[in-house]
C-alpha cells in the first residue's frame, strides 16, 4: 500500500518511492536527493525552473497570488511600520527588535561605519570610467584580507559584528565610488545621523555644498531599499549560497552575489527600463514600441515587465508604484518618464498580448525613476540594489552554513563526443 507522504516513481517495472515535502504555507515539493543512489538516474532542470535547492525560513513568495513576506510579515506592512535597519535586523535575526535590540544594532552600524584608511586608498588605483559594481565586488572580497574572522568556525562569536560591519561599510564604499567618480573629496559618516539620511548625506554633501537632507527623501530610499531586501532564491543569493558553500569567508560569499546582482537580466533592470523610457521619451510613438514587443521576430523587449516568479502583479510594483506619486508630488519634482511610464503601462495592462503573457509591470519599473529624482545616477542603481539586498544575502549565507553540511556541486548529462584516440592532426 502506498504512502500518502510519497510519490511513485515508476522505472522498469521497479517503484521508486519519493518523499513529499510540505512547506508551511501548503507549496508542496518531491526529495530526489536519493534518487540518483536508488535508480542510477539524476534530474535535469535547466537553470532551475522547478527545483527548490534548499530548505528557508526567511523569505516566502507565492508568485500567482502576488505575496511576499519576510519571516512571515508581508511586505506592506513592513513598508508601512518599519525602517530598512529593522528590516534588516528582522532577517538576520528571525524577528522585529525590541527598542533595546534596536537601538544597540543601530548603534553597531555607527561604529562599524568607517571604510579602514588603507582601504580608502584602494579607490585611486581604479580606471576613473569604471564600473562602481565592479569596484564594490572586488572592495567587499578585499576586506577578508582585513577582517579575516568571518568563516564557518568564527560564526558564533562574530556574526553579529561582521554582518553589521557589512551592512554599513557597504554604504561608506559605495558614497564613496561615487564621489570618486566624480571628482569630489569623500565625506566621512556622521554618527549623529540614521542609516538612510547617512548614506544620502556621504553622496550629496561637499564642502562647499551642505545636502539638505528632506524627511520624503529620506522615507522613500527607506521603502526602496525594504522592497529589495531579499527575494528568496533569486540568481545572486543562489550564487551567495554556491560560493558559501565550499565554507569561504563571508565577504568572499557576498562578493559572488554582487557580481551576479552586476547583470543586465538582474540587478541592471531597472537601469535599462530608464535606458527605454528616454527612447519612447525621444520618439513619442508608444503605440511603436507595443508594436515592436508583440513581433515575435523582434528582439525589442519591453523591459520593467514580467517576472520570472510573479505571474500577477508585483507586490513591490504596486507598493512603488503609489509610493512614487506621493513622492514626486511632495516633492514638487516634475518626470517626463513617469508620463511615459504610465501612459505606456496603461496601454500594456489593456492589451491582450501583454494580459494573457500576465506581463505585469514588476518593481524595476518604478525604481529606477524614484532614484532618477532622487539624484542617484544611473549607473549606481544597481550599486543601490546591492545595497539593499545585503541583509537577505547575509541571511542566506547564515541560514546555509547553519543547516548545510555539504558543498554545493549539481550533476549534468554530457552530450559531447564519444571517446576518441588522440591525434594531433
Amino acid at each position: 500500500m502506498s504512502n500518502p507522504n510519497n510519490a511513485v516513481l515508476k522505472i522498469d517495472g521497479k517503484e521508486i518511492m519519493l518523499p513529499i515535502v510540505t512547506g508551511t504555507h501548503g507549496e508542496m515539493g518531491l526529495d530526489i536527493s536519493n534518487l540518483r543512489n536508488s535508480t542510477g538516474l539524476v534530474t535535469v532542470d535547466p537553470s532551475f525552473m522547478n527545483t527548490a535547492a534548499c530548505y528557508s525560513k526567511i523569505t516566502y513568495i507565492d508568485g500567482e497570488k502576488g505575496i511576499l513576506s519576510y519571516r512571515g510579515i508581508p511586505i506592506q506592512e513592513l513598508v508601512k511600520k518599519a525602517r530598512f535597519v529593522e528590516t534588516a535586523y528582522l532577517l538576520l535575526h528571525g524577528k522585529l527588535p525590541s527598542r533595546d535590540q534596536g537601538s544597540k544594532f543601530s548603534q553597531l552600524l555607527t561604529r562599524h561605519s568607517l571604510l579602514h584608511e588603507d582601504m580608502r586608498h584602494f579607490f585611486d588605483n581604479f580606471p576613473r570610467g569604471a564600473h562602481p559594481m565592479a569596484i564594490m565586488s572586488t572592495m567587499i572580497n578585499a576586506l577578508s584580507t582585513f577582517y579575516p574572522n568571518v568563516d564557518l568556525l568564527s560564526l558564533k562569536e562574530d556574526i553579529d559584528t561582521s554582518a553589521t560591519r557589512l551592512i554599513s561599510i557597504f554604504r561608506t564604499m559605495a558614497a564613496f565610488a561615487y564621489k570618486r567618480s566624480i571628482g569630489e573629496p569623500v565625506v566621512y559618516p556622521c554618527p549623529d545621523l540614521p542609516y538612510c539620511a547617512n548614506f544620502l548625506n556621504m553622496m550629496f554633501s561637499s564642502p562647499v555644498t551642505q545636502y539638505e537632507l528632506r524627511e520624503e527623501t529620506v522615507r522613500i530610499l527607506n521603502v526602496l531599499l525594504i522592497l529589495h531586501a531579499d527575494h528568496e532564491q533569486n540568481c545572486s543569493t543562489t550564487a551567495v549560497r554556491t560560493i558559501g558553500s565550499a565554507q569561504v569567508n563571508l565577504y568572499a560569499s557576498i562578493s559572488a552575489g554582487i557580481s551576479a546582482l552586476s547583470g543586465p537580466l538582474h540587478g541592471g533592470a531597472n537601469q535599462a527600463v530608464i535606458d527605454m523610457l528616454k527612447k519612447i521619451e525621444k520618439d513619442a510613438n508608444i503605440k511603436k514600441y507595443i508594436d515592436r514587443a508583440k513581433d515575435k521576430n523582434n528582439s525589442f523587449r519591453l523591459m520593467g515587465f514580467g517576472h520570472r516568479v510573479y505571474k500577477t502583479y508585483d507586490p513591490r510594483a504596486a507598493i512603488i508604484k503609489k509610493e512614487c506619486h506621493k513622492f514626486l508630488r511632495s516633492t514638487k519634482i516634475s518626470s517626463p518618464l513617469l508620463n511615459v511610464a504610465l501612459e505606456l503601462e496603461k496601454v500594456a495592462l489593456n492589451d491582450e498580448y501583454f494580459i494573457e503573457r500576465k506581463l505585469y509591470p514588476n518593481v524595476d519599473f518604478y525604481s529606477g525613476i524614484i532614484y532618477s529624482a532622487i539624484g542617484i545616477p544611473e549607473n549606481m542603481f544597481t550599486v543601490m540594489f546591492g545595497l539593499a539586498r545585503l541583509p537577505g544575502w547575509i541571511a542566506h549565507w547564515k541560514e546555509m552554513i547553519g543547516t548545510q553540511t555539504k558543498i554545493a556541486r549539481p550533476r549534468q548529462i554530457y552530450v559531447g563526443k564519444h571517446v576518441k584516440e588522440f591525434s594531433s592532426r
